[in-house]
């Protein structure tokens, strides 16, 4: 089977990437005013080159900057969309002793709109650090976050009395001007990273959604409708993936649940040209789901695991692929770890060497299951 040369890939990456102890100090000294934020981008410029070249060096051919100018990997980008608010998360303390980072205030105060473009000049030092032969990736916030975590009161009536069609349309606008500031660049390869559609596989998830005056059963399909708006912005050219994610701070998880509440909305409804789906333990269900992915779209198994050192065996990993090819075409898979290695700043409970230790075990992988 040949090989992939456009995104994604078959040994392919979610994004983020546990931070440098350098940087994590440079933060902690910005934030206190102790250096000036120009010093912290030269340290930030300085930590992404060298995971440029560690991503390059294992094999990967998808390149991101880590993630490493962000604190959270959505916060930082839907603050700076015009007319969203939002409040820092708080870390709460689970009865069993762990820690979990509970769901961010963002709320919509306006209409909402694209006032700059947020990612472009980080794209553009990312792309020239990344070799010829490979392509470099950025990674957003889905535009579901806007509004499955405070539904309808989270977002203003004065600026929005109902909300179809007109603040779907607004937010596809902003995240359609996004899209066309980013391929301007040269960027032709995003991802939005999603946990909505895998929380709503979650029983209490689904209940939350119920109080708040939301079906379950009906916001899988209006989110693909609302994400089907953005896909309609997309430049020519560019590939468009959705990662699911259950929770991942600090190697936490907030939510659990086969996708089969939601798989038909997602792979057969939704318009993109990938999925990176969470498949490493028992809280991802069966790969029965899979039967709706269409010819022409690709799902990445998360088989790996970003949350503990523990090393997978690449005869299992074979193992569950040829499972998983019983119910999608083996050319329309690809593998990957489960999520990335460091959500927020805070990063996973795994060691940095793990870390690359499982990178290097997807490559030589698919490698062997791919050609």
């Amino acid at each position: 089977m040949s090989a992939r040369t456009t995104p994604p890939f078959r040994a392919d990456h979610v994004g983020s990437f546990l931070r440098p102890s350098y940087l994590l100090e440079a933060r902690q000294q910005a934030a206190k005013g102790e250096i000036p934020r120009d010093r912290l981008r030269e340290i930030e410029d300085r930590a992404i080159a060298e995971i440029v070249r560690r991503q390059q060096d294992v094999g990967l051919q998808s390149i991101t900057d880590g993630e490493f100018r962000r604190t959270y990997f959505h916060i930082d980008f839907l603050q700076q969309l015009g007319g969203v608010q939002t409040e820092e998360p708080v870390t709460i303390r689970k009865p069993d002793g762990s820690e979990e980072l509970a769901p961010p205030v963002m709320r919509v105060v306006d209409r909402v709109r694209h006032v700059k473009d947020i990612q472009r000049a980080d794209f553009e030092y990312l792309k020239r650090q990344v070799a010829a032969g490979c392509t470099p990736k950025v990674t957003i916030p889905s535009p579901t976050m806007l509004h499955f975590r405070g539904g309808r009161a989270g977002i203003s009536r004065e600026a929005y009395p109902e909300l179809e069609p007109t603040f779907y349309d607004e937010v596809a606008q902003a995240y359609g001007d996004e899209l066309r500031s980013l391929h301007d660049a040269g960027c032709r390869y995003v991802q939005l990273d999603d946990t909505n559609m895998a929380y709503l596989c979650d029983e209490k998830m689904r209940e939350a959604a119920r109080q708040r005056g939301d079906d379950p059963n009906e916001l899988p399909h209006r989110y693909a409708r609302f994400i089907n708006k953005v896909v309609a912005h997309k430049p020519e050219g560019m590939t468009l993936a959705m990662h699911l994610c259950r929770g991942n701070f600090k190697s936490t998880f907030a939510a659990q649940g086969n996708y089969e509440p939601v798989a038909e909305a997602l792979l057969a409804e939704m318009h993109l040209d990938a999925y990176f789906m969470e498949y490493d333990d028992d809280r991802s269900g069966d790969f029965r789901p899979l039967r709706f992915l269409p010819k022409g779209k690709t799902v990445v198994l998360g088989l790996v695991t970003t949350k503990f050192d523990a090393m997978e065996k690449k005869d299992d990993l074979k193992r569950r692929i040829d499972e998983a090819s019983r119910h999608a075409p083996l050319e329309q898979l690809c593998l990957s770890p489960q999520c990335g290695f460091s959500s927020t700043v805070h990063g996973n409970r795994i060691a940095m060497d793990a870390q690359w230790r499982k990178l290097g075990l997807i490559v030589e992988t698919a490698s062997e299951v791919w050609g």
